[in-house]
């Protein structure tokens, strides 16, 4: 099992000209302890379930490039972008731009955006919950051309791109990971299966992640894609640092699942939270 460490408050430290250096703190800790891979979340408020949507947000990819010129190992993902905050064609050169100043280390972590007073207060196209899955799709498919030799068009029902030219390419080969987060078992897991190297489910619990795996096969099989090729992640939502013993023990159940990777999620000063979570990469490395 392997750890992702997901940066996703920018309240502490409180003093904003203090934040660069508690990301970059954070980032130094986590590579050194052998964490895979660093993320951040695509939002511009902070989410209202976890805090008050006036709590400081930085923009993803933005961040990302700052932390990848402080390290030179761990992947780098948004978990993951909104399908509507950026035209596709922009979305891949963005990605590509991460992979070749990081040295290959972009994936791209993408979902159907939902948080609507975002998107409201900023400006954001509100488009039905279908449609947002059709645009997830066909930027998927867009994405994937532009990493391919072909630069001719593309012709979709929302969007029409005159040449997918994309220079320089990602040195990623053969191209960006891609990770499709989120458990819709009808349209998001069939696009995991579809166009995605990796998948990220919350871990709500053993017998759910199971269901949603075997959903995922179920796609799989009918897509004729190899279910074994498909990366499993999942998002641990409960302490870690905190009760060490049960957070391993969960890791456990996930990982006798097939779950490889578990992105956690500081839950306190995010230097402290690294310091002691980089106590626990070496048990997990033995599941």
């Amino acid at each position: 099992m392997e750890l992702s460490l997901h940066y996703w408050n920018f309240s502490t430290p409180a003093d904003p000209a203090r934040t660069a250096g508690a990301i970059a703190e954070t980032a130094r800790i986590a590579e050194e302890a052998g964490f895979t891979e660093f993320t951040v979340m695509d939002h511009y408020f902070q989410m209202e379930h976890t805090g008050a949507a006036e709590e400081p947000m930085l923009e993803a990819y933005t961040t990302l490039g700052y932390v990848a010129a402080l390290t030179e190992r761990m992947r780098l993902a948004v978990l993951v972008t909104g399908v509507m905050y950026r035209y596709p064609g922009l979305l891949a050169k963005i990605v590509t731009t991460l992979d070749v100043l990081s040295g290959g280390r972009a994936q791209l972590g993408i979902g159907a955006s939902w948080y609507e007073r975002e998107q409201r207060g900023l400006g954001v196209p509100l488009v039905p919950m279908g449609e947002r899955f059709e645009r997830l799709e066909e930027t998927l498919q867009i994405c994937l051309q532009m990493w391919s030799d072909d630069n001719g068009p593309y012709r979709g029902t929302h969007y029409r791109l005159d040449e997918t030219l994309c220079v320089p390419a990602p040195l990623s080969r053969p191209r960006p990971p891609i990770l499709i987060g989120g458990g819709g078992e009808k349209k998001t897991l069939l696009l995991v299966a579809r166009y995605a190297d990796a998948c990220n489910l919350f871990a709500s619990s053993p017998e759910d992640v199971a269901h949603k795996l075997d959903v995922l096969r179920a796609h799989c099989e009918a897509e004729g894609r190899d279910y074994d090729a498909i990366r499993k992640t999942a998002t641990y939502m409960g302490p870690v640092v905190d009760d060490p013993d049960a957070f391993v023990a969960d890791a456990e159940r996930y990982a006798a699942l097939g779950i490889t990777q578990f992105d956690i999620m500081p839950d306190r000063n995010p230097v402290e939270y690294a310091e002691r979570a980089a106590e626990l990469v070496p048990r997990l490395r033995s599941l």
